[in-house]
């Protein structure tokens, strides 16, 4: 004789709200992302940007990186993107706002793109109840630890107590 099926609450993958998140914590969000010549050409095209940089491997070896570079729009993306599973799934209200991108050291096809994210600051909203804003650094790095990107992202984010249960 089989035992009784118990029922079981399944566990859904969800962001953090926003009293889950406190000023200096810092995520390592993995895996990382392997830069694809495709990723480059598609994202290029389908944003309507021309720049050889990105599109014209001749030219491009006769500038001083030597060959194509990663779309930085793709980078900040992805790298944004990255976050998205451990942090912003489910509890994101809006995303409020990006400041302060640099792309201190170029990201090339065939490159691994690592993201950390540090919770810089956090205020719950003064007009929308149950609401709270968080400030985030994001940081990319390339499979050799050098910071390929860098954003500052404001996010408006549910306080747990404000939401049902289906997240």
């Amino acid at each position: 004789m089989s035992e009784p099926e118990v029922p079981r609450d399944p566990i859904v993958q969800r962001g953090r709200f926003y009293d889950e998140l406190e000023v200096g914590q810092v995520f390592a969000h993995r895996p990382g992302r392997t830069a694809t010549e495709a990723d480059n050409v598609l994202f290029t095209t389908l944003t309507m940007n021309s720049q050889a940089l990105h599109l014209d491997a001749a030219f491009a070896e006769t500038q001083p990186f030597g060959q194509r570079l990663m779309n930085s729009m793709w980078t900040l993306a992805t790298m944004v993107g990255a976050s998205v599973a451990q942090l912003t799934q489910g509890t994101l209200v809006a995303q409020l706002g990006l400041s302060d991108i640099a792309f201190p050291h170029p990201l090339f096809a065939g490159d691994t793109l690592y993201v950390e994210t540090e919770i810089t600051a956090k205020r719950e909203s003064a007009s929308r109840p149950g609401q709270g804003l968080v400030t985030m650094r994001h940081t990319g790095r390339n499979q050799h630890g050098d910071v390929v990107a860098t954003a500052t992202r404001v996010a408006l984010m549910w306080l747990s107590s404000e939401t049902e249960a289906g997240w």
